[in-house]
């Protein structure tokens, strides 16, 4: 046999080879628990998401998945530690669009590359913000809050997960919309924010919906809602562009997402298995209680509602100057 057959046999071998175990590899996955690193607090929307869907998720695929809060930096701090874990399938990130889609245009230098460093596996679901304020202040609807924050220029606070998150941008937009003027509080994750606007050391806040049940209690008062279209959990409160914001979207979509370089059967059975959950009651009414909706999608269409939120976000931040803590 001439040496360029042995060559090309042996090439052909070392690919056959290659392939065999990435097929073995995947086929054996997952042989231990899988750890999912939360990069927000608990008791935030994307902690929520994610202790609703590890349980069904670990039953469907035969592993516990372990939930890690690792908050901090905008969702980097828990992002980064996933971005750097091993491409093996055993690390995923549940997270706000936001660590993907608005913290490249929000920090002059992150630890990893988004969009080298992660892959999407699953979109989760569609979150939107609700714009809720004290109930002892003296506004019913959104035209006369704006006319109370304009008539009180800087006296009035609002609360966030942090800076450059989706409700702090929500914020910014609606004082850039309204043209008014009030001051940013930032918080390390929607929860404790929340809780200093209901003792009321805060104004209001665009709750991206942990805070609905103070809402039905009387403890909170919505006005408006931050997304292109109604909530069908207050389809008698307005949008923000009914009331007069026209264009008005601080949707942000919640997701799970792997270290680049996870072998594809793995992330096709993932988003297989998490659409699958989605589509379940239980999770389709923990998601609504958050005033969210579920969004199922493939890997691509998950990478590509990325792209448009970082373009849409990116504007504001831009326009407001932004920049991350």
């Amino acid at each position: 046999m001439k040496l360029a057959s042995y060559k090309t046999l042996a090439a052909a071998t070392a690919l056959g080879l290659a392939t065999l175990s990435g097929l073995t590899f995947a086929q054996a996955w997952p042989a231990k628990p899988i750890r999912m690193i939360v990069n927000f607090p608990a008791g935030g929307v994307a902690d929520v998401v994610a202790r609703a869907v590890s349980p069904g998720l670990g039953e469907a695929i035969g592993q516990q998945l372990v939930i890690e809060n690792r908050p901090g930096a905008g969702g980097n701090i828990g992002a980064d530690a996933v971005a750097k874990a091993p491409a093996d399938g055993y690390t995923l990130l549940m997270s706000s669009g936001g660590t993907i889609s608005i913290n490249p245009s929000l920090y002059a230098k992150m630890p990893f590359d988004p969009a080298k460093d992660l892959q999407p596996v699953a979109a989760a679901a569609r979150v939107l913000v609700f714009l809720v304020i004290r109930p002892d202040l003296p506004p019913k609807d959104v035209k006369s809050f704006i006319d109370y924050v304009r008539a009180n220029p800087g006296k009035l606070s609002y609360g966030s997960p942090g800076n450059g998150s989706s409700p702090h941008l929500a914020g910014e937009m609606f004082k850039s919309a309204a043209r008014l003027y009030a001051t940013h509080i930032p918080y390390r994750g929607a929860a404790p924010a929340l809780t200093d606007l209901l003792g009321n050391q805060l104004d209001f806040m665009f709750d991206p919906g942990i805070g609905l049940t103070h809402v039905r209690s009387g403890k909170l008062r919505l006005l408006a809602v931050g997304s292109p279209k109604r909530s069908p959990l207050f389809p008698e409160v307005p949008t923000l562009d009914e009331a007069g914001l026209k264009r008005f979207d601080a949707d942000s979509m919640f997701g799970f997402y792997a270290p680049a370089g996870v072998p594809q059967d793995i992330v096709a059975r993932l988003n297989r298995e998490i659409n699958r959950q989605l589509q379940t009651p239980a999770i389709r009414d923990r998601v609504a209680a958050l005033g969210g909706e579920v969004a199922p999608m493939t890997p691509a269409e998950f990478a590509e509602r990325g792209r448009r939120d970082a373009e849409r976000f990116g504007a504001i931040i831009r326009e407001r100057k932004i920049v991350g803590d």
